[in-house]
Protein backbone atom coordinates (compact mmCIF):
# COMPACT_ATOMS: atom_id res chain seq x y z
CA UNK A 1 0.00 0.00 0.00
CA UNK A 2 1.35 3.10 -1.26
CA UNK A 3 0.56 5.88 1.47
CA UNK A 4 0.91 9.60 1.34
CA UNK A 5 0.40 11.96 4.34
CA UNK A 6 0.13 15.31 4.72
CA UNK A 7 2.08 16.39 8.00
CA UNK A 8 2.57 19.17 10.08
CA UNK A 9 5.09 19.04 13.26
CA UNK A 10 4.27 17.37 16.66
CA UNK A 11 0.61 16.14 15.87
CA UNK A 12 1.57 14.62 12.55
CA UNK A 13 5.13 12.92 13.53
CA UNK A 14 2.99 11.04 16.33
CA UNK A 15 0.46 10.00 14.05
CA UNK A 16 2.91 9.33 11.39
CA UNK A 17 4.67 6.50 14.49
CA UNK A 18 1.46 4.87 14.79
CA UNK A 19 0.47 4.91 11.25
CA UNK A 20 3.83 2.85 10.78
CA UNK A 21 2.85 0.86 13.80
CA UNK A 22 -0.96 -0.30 11.75
CA UNK A 23 0.89 -0.76 8.65
CA UNK A 24 4.33 -1.32 8.76
CA UNK A 25 4.75 -2.60 4.82
CA UNK A 26 3.53 -0.11 3.65
CA UNK A 27 5.31 2.86 1.52
CA UNK A 28 5.04 5.70 3.58
CA UNK A 29 5.86 9.26 1.82
CA UNK A 30 5.31 12.41 3.91
CA UNK A 31 4.91 15.54 2.49
CA UNK A 32 6.34 18.07 5.43
CA UNK A 33 5.45 21.53 6.22
CA UNK A 34 7.99 23.90 5.58
CA UNK A 35 5.81 27.54 6.05
CA UNK A 36 6.97 26.91 9.87
CA UNK A 37 11.07 27.30 8.82
CA UNK A 38 12.67 30.30 10.01
CA UNK A 39 16.15 31.47 9.67
CA UNK A 40 18.30 31.80 13.13
CA UNK A 41 22.00 32.79 13.55
CA UNK A 42 22.54 32.06 10.06
CA UNK A 43 21.44 29.05 9.94
CA UNK A 44 17.86 27.40 8.03
CA UNK A 45 15.71 25.44 10.82
CA UNK A 46 13.24 23.27 9.87
CA UNK A 47 11.22 22.52 12.30
CA UNK A 48 8.30 20.62 11.20
CA UNK A 49 11.00 18.34 9.25
CA UNK A 50 13.08 18.02 11.95
CA UNK A 51 10.45 17.11 14.33
CA UNK A 52 9.15 14.07 11.46
CA UNK A 53 12.65 12.90 11.32
CA UNK A 54 13.32 13.24 15.20
CA UNK A 55 10.28 11.67 15.78
CA UNK A 56 10.40 8.41 13.54
CA UNK A 57 14.09 8.10 14.26
CA UNK A 58 14.03 8.09 17.65
CA UNK A 59 15.70 10.97 18.36
CA UNK A 60 12.56 13.35 19.70
CA UNK A 61 12.35 14.34 23.50
CA UNK A 62 9.55 13.03 23.85
CA UNK A 63 8.02 14.77 26.56
CA UNK A 64 8.37 18.12 24.50
CA UNK A 65 7.59 16.20 21.37
CA UNK A 66 10.25 18.57 19.43
CA UNK A 67 14.14 18.85 19.52
CA UNK A 68 16.30 16.07 21.18
CA UNK A 69 16.44 13.99 23.39
CA UNK A 70 18.95 14.50 25.72
CA UNK A 71 19.74 17.41 24.68
CA UNK A 72 22.17 20.51 26.62
CA UNK A 73 21.99 24.30 25.59
CA UNK A 74 25.65 25.04 26.10
CA UNK A 75 25.74 27.05 22.72
CA UNK A 76 22.40 28.93 23.50
CA UNK A 77 23.95 29.70 26.59
CA UNK A 78 27.03 31.86 24.84
CA UNK A 79 24.94 33.10 22.46
CA UNK A 80 23.10 35.31 24.98
CA UNK A 81 26.10 36.00 27.26
CA UNK A 82 27.02 37.69 23.84
CA UNK A 83 23.74 39.29 24.15
CA UNK A 84 22.96 37.90 20.51
CA UNK A 85 18.60 37.01 20.03
CA UNK A 86 16.62 35.81 19.94
CA UNK A 87 16.43 34.20 23.25
CA UNK A 88 12.99 32.92 22.86
CA UNK A 89 13.92 30.35 20.44
CA UNK A 90 15.44 27.69 22.11
CA UNK A 91 18.03 25.56 19.68
CA UNK A 92 19.55 22.44 21.58
CA UNK A 93 23.38 21.89 20.76
CA UNK A 94 22.46 18.74 19.23
CA UNK A 95 19.60 20.45 17.11
CA UNK A 96 22.20 22.56 15.86
CA UNK A 97 24.34 20.35 14.55
CA UNK A 98 21.35 19.51 12.12
CA UNK A 99 21.13 23.05 11.64
CA UNK A 100 24.87 23.90 10.57
CA UNK A 101 24.61 20.78 8.00
CA UNK A 102 21.61 21.70 6.30
CA UNK A 103 23.18 25.20 5.73
CA UNK A 104 25.79 23.77 4.69
CA UNK A 105 24.37 21.65 2.13
CA UNK A 106 22.05 24.77 0.74
CA UNK A 107 24.95 26.81 0.78
CA UNK A 108 26.68 24.41 -1.49
CA UNK A 109 23.83 24.42 -3.88
CA UNK A 110 21.60 21.09 -2.73
CA UNK A 111 18.37 22.02 -2.73
CA UNK A 112 16.33 21.40 0.32
CA UNK A 113 14.94 18.07 -0.70
CA UNK A 114 18.61 16.49 -1.61
CA UNK A 115 19.37 17.77 2.00
CA UNK A 116 16.28 16.20 3.62
CA UNK A 117 17.12 12.85 1.91
CA UNK A 118 21.07 13.25 3.30
CA UNK A 119 19.91 14.24 6.82
CA UNK A 120 17.14 11.17 6.62
CA UNK A 121 20.41 8.76 5.78
CA UNK A 122 20.83 9.06 8.97
CA UNK A 123 18.09 8.37 11.15
CA UNK A 124 16.04 6.30 9.21
CA UNK A 125 12.47 7.65 10.07
CA UNK A 126 11.04 4.19 7.56
CA UNK A 127 9.63 7.21 5.67
CA UNK A 128 10.13 9.06 2.63
CA UNK A 129 10.27 12.28 3.60
CA UNK A 130 9.93 15.32 1.30
CA UNK A 131 9.86 19.11 2.01
CA UNK A 132 6.53 20.56 0.26
CA UNK A 133 9.03 22.74 -1.73
CA UNK A 134 12.44 23.19 -2.34
CA UNK A 135 11.40 27.46 -2.53
CA UNK A 136 11.22 29.66 0.40
CA UNK A 137 8.12 29.97 2.05
CA UNK A 138 7.45 31.72 5.46
CA UNK A 139 4.33 31.67 7.17
CA UNK A 140 3.73 35.49 8.50
CA UNK A 141 1.10 36.13 10.64
CA UNK A 142 -0.41 39.65 11.37
CA UNK A 143 -1.20 41.32 14.63
CA UNK A 144 -2.62 44.55 15.80
CA UNK A 145 0.04 45.66 17.99
CA UNK A 146 -1.16 46.17 22.18
CA UNK A 147 0.12 49.42 22.68
CA UNK A 148 0.31 51.17 19.65
CA UNK A 149 -2.91 49.39 18.20
CA UNK A 150 -1.08 49.48 14.52
CA UNK A 151 -1.38 46.24 12.56
CA UNK A 152 2.18 44.75 12.13
CA UNK A 153 3.23 41.26 10.64
CA UNK A 154 5.51 39.00 12.53
CA UNK A 155 6.93 35.40 11.80
CA UNK A 156 5.06 32.75 12.57
CA UNK A 157 7.29 31.15 15.21
CA UNK A 158 7.12 34.50 16.93
CA UNK A 159 3.71 34.89 16.99
CA UNK A 160 3.46 30.85 17.83
CA UNK A 161 6.63 31.07 20.25
CA UNK A 162 7.66 33.78 21.57
CA UNK A 163 4.12 35.44 21.89
CA UNK A 164 2.34 31.96 22.44
CA UNK A 165 -1.02 33.29 20.33
CA UNK A 166 -1.66 35.72 22.83
CA UNK A 167 -2.96 38.04 20.34
CA UNK A 168 -5.46 37.56 17.82
CA UNK A 169 -4.58 36.45 14.19
CA UNK A 170 -6.12 38.85 12.16
CA UNK A 171 -4.72 36.98 8.77
CA UNK A 172 -2.09 34.23 8.14
CA UNK A 173 -0.13 34.52 5.13
CA UNK A 174 2.08 31.86 3.79
CA UNK A 175 4.89 34.08 2.16
CA UNK A 176 6.26 33.15 -0.57
CA UNK A 177 3.87 30.49 -1.59
CA UNK A 178 2.56 31.79 -4.68
CA UNK A 179 5.63 31.97 -6.52
CA UNK A 180 6.67 28.14 -5.15
CA UNK A 181 6.69 25.16 -6.88
CA UNK A 182 5.98 21.37 -5.47
CA UNK A 183 9.23 19.47 -4.60
CA UNK A 184 10.89 17.20 -7.00
CA UNK A 185 8.72 13.95 -5.90
CA UNK A 186 5.84 15.55 -4.35
CA UNK A 187 3.09 15.39 -7.23
CA UNK A 188 4.20 12.36 -8.68
CA UNK A 189 3.45 10.57 -5.12
CA UNK A 190 0.04 11.82 -4.50
CA UNK A 191 -1.06 11.03 -7.93
CA UNK A 192 0.25 7.41 -7.53
CA UNK A 193 -0.80 6.96 -4.05
CA UNK A 194 -3.69 4.51 -2.46
CA UNK A 195 -4.49 6.65 0.01
CA UNK A 196 -3.73 9.87 0.97
CA UNK A 197 -4.83 10.80 5.09
CA UNK A 198 -4.69 14.25 6.49
CA UNK A 199 -3.39 14.25 9.76
CA UNK A 200 -4.58 15.66 13.16
CA UNK A 201 -2.37 18.68 12.09
CA UNK A 202 -3.32 22.19 12.03
CA UNK A 203 -5.57 22.56 9.24
CA UNK A 204 -4.09 26.64 8.98
CA UNK A 205 -0.24 26.89 9.20
CA UNK A 206 0.28 23.33 8.43
CA UNK A 207 -1.83 21.64 6.13
CA UNK A 208 -3.10 24.64 4.84
CA UNK A 209 0.14 25.84 4.09
CA UNK A 210 1.13 22.59 2.01
CA UNK A 211 -2.13 22.76 -0.02
CA UNK A 212 -0.81 26.43 -0.80
CA UNK A 213 1.78 25.33 -3.24
CA UNK A 214 0.46 26.06 -6.88
CA UNK A 215 -0.24 22.37 -7.78
CA UNK A 216 -0.69 20.59 -4.44
CA UNK A 217 -4.28 21.27 -4.21
CA UNK A 218 -4.95 20.37 -6.99
CA UNK A 219 -3.08 17.21 -7.16
CA UNK A 220 -4.96 16.56 -4.39
CA UNK A 221 -8.22 17.33 -5.72
CA UNK A 222 -7.72 15.14 -9.01
CA UNK A 223 -6.11 12.12 -7.51
CA UNK A 224 -7.73 8.90 -7.68
CA UNK A 225 -6.90 7.67 -4.08
CA UNK A 226 -9.47 8.56 -1.36
CA UNK A 227 -8.83 10.89 1.11
CA UNK A 228 -8.98 11.17 4.76
CA UNK A 229 -8.46 13.59 7.54
CA UNK A 230 -7.93 13.10 11.07
CA UNK A 231 -9.76 16.08 13.52
CA UNK A 232 -7.40 18.03 15.60
CA UNK A 233 -10.58 19.42 17.38
CA UNK A 234 -11.47 17.53 20.20
CA UNK A 235 -14.57 18.93 22.13
CA UNK A 236 -14.29 22.34 20.78
CA UNK A 237 -10.82 22.10 21.59
CA UNK A 238 -7.27 21.87 19.73
CA UNK A 239 -5.53 18.74 20.96
CA UNK A 240 -2.46 20.12 21.23
CA UNK A 241 -1.17 23.78 20.50
CA UNK A 242 -3.26 26.88 19.76
CA UNK A 243 -4.97 26.48 15.84
CA UNK A 244 -7.74 27.79 17.59
CA UNK A 245 -6.20 31.60 16.69
CA UNK A 246 -5.29 30.64 13.41
CA UNK A 247 -8.46 28.77 12.72
CA UNK A 248 -10.41 32.28 13.28
CA UNK A 249 -7.95 33.90 11.39
CA UNK A 250 -9.62 32.57 8.69
CA UNK A 251 -12.89 32.81 9.62
CA UNK A 252 -13.55 29.14 11.16
CA UNK A 253 -15.24 28.01 14.39
CA UNK A 254 -13.19 25.70 16.38
CA UNK A 255 -14.88 22.69 16.10
CA UNK A 256 -14.34 19.26 14.26
CA UNK A 257 -17.13 19.92 11.24
CA UNK A 258 -15.97 23.15 10.86
CA UNK A 259 -12.13 22.09 10.14
CA UNK A 260 -13.74 19.36 7.99
CA UNK A 261 -16.16 22.27 5.90
CA UNK A 262 -13.34 24.22 6.02
CA UNK A 263 -11.59 21.30 3.62
CA UNK A 264 -14.48 20.82 1.59
CA UNK A 265 -15.83 17.63 -0.16
CA UNK A 266 -13.11 18.44 -3.29
CA UNK A 267 -10.47 17.42 -1.09
CA UNK A 268 -12.12 15.13 1.49
CA UNK A 269 -13.78 11.53 0.60
CA UNK A 270 -13.64 10.78 4.47
CA UNK A 271 -13.36 12.37 8.39
CA UNK A 272 -12.98 11.25 11.41
CA UNK A 273 -13.94 13.05 14.43
CA UNK A 274 -13.24 12.10 17.87
CA UNK A 275 -16.36 10.22 19.96
CA UNK A 276 -16.85 13.87 22.05
CA UNK A 277 -18.03 15.33 18.54
CA UNK A 278 -20.26 12.41 17.92
CA UNK A 279 -22.42 15.13 16.81
CA UNK A 280 -20.64 16.39 13.76
CA UNK A 281 -21.32 13.46 11.88
CA UNK A 282 -24.58 14.12 10.87
CA UNK A 283 -23.75 17.59 9.79
CA UNK A 284 -20.23 16.26 8.13
CA UNK A 285 -22.18 13.52 6.55
CA UNK A 286 -24.75 15.78 4.99
CA UNK A 287 -21.99 17.94 3.12
CA UNK A 288 -21.16 14.86 1.26
CA UNK A 289 -17.89 13.93 3.41
CA UNK A 290 -18.45 10.07 4.60
CA UNK A 291 -17.65 10.54 8.96
CA UNK A 292 -17.34 8.22 11.57
CA UNK A 293 -16.52 9.02 15.15
CA UNK A 294 -13.92 6.91 16.88
CA UNK A 295 -11.30 7.68 19.83
CA UNK A 296 -8.77 10.58 18.43
CA UNK A 297 -6.61 10.86 21.34
CA UNK A 298 -3.09 9.88 21.13
CA UNK A 299 -2.35 8.69 24.80
CA UNK A 300 -0.03 5.44 24.02
CA UNK A 301 1.18 4.13 20.58
CA UNK A 302 -2.03 1.28 20.48
CA UNK A 303 -4.46 4.44 20.67
CA UNK A 304 -2.42 5.74 17.74
CA UNK A 305 -2.23 2.98 15.70
CA UNK A 306 -5.80 3.04 16.03
CA UNK A 307 -6.92 6.17 14.91
CA UNK A 308 -4.47 5.02 11.82
CA UNK A 309 -6.12 1.90 11.37
CA UNK A 310 -10.00 3.93 11.33
CA UNK A 311 -8.57 6.48 8.75
CA UNK A 312 -7.50 3.48 6.37
CA UNK A 313 -10.74 1.47 7.27
CA UNK A 314 -12.66 4.38 5.99
CA UNK A 315 -10.73 5.39 3.17
CA UNK A 316 -11.05 2.13 1.83
CA UNK A 317 -14.87 1.83 1.71
CA UNK A 318 -14.49 5.74 -0.37
CA UNK A 319 -13.67 5.64 -4.36
CA UNK A 320 -13.26 8.65 -6.34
Amino acid sequence: MRIVVLAGGIGGARFLRGLQSAVPDAEITVIGNTGDDIHLFGLKVCPDLDTVMYTLGGGINEDQGWGRTDESFTVKEELAAYGVGPSWFGLGDRDFATHIVRTQMIDAGYPLSAVTEALCDRWQPGVRLLPMTDDRVETHVAVNDPETGERRVIHFQEYWVKLRASLDAEAVVPVGAEQAKPAPGVLEAIAAADVILFPPSNPVVSIGTILAVPGIREAVTKAPAPVVGLSPIVGGAPVRGMADKVLAAVGVESTASAVALHYGSELLDGWLVDTADAEAVDTVTAAGIPCRAVPLMMTDPEATAAMARAALDLAAGQAR
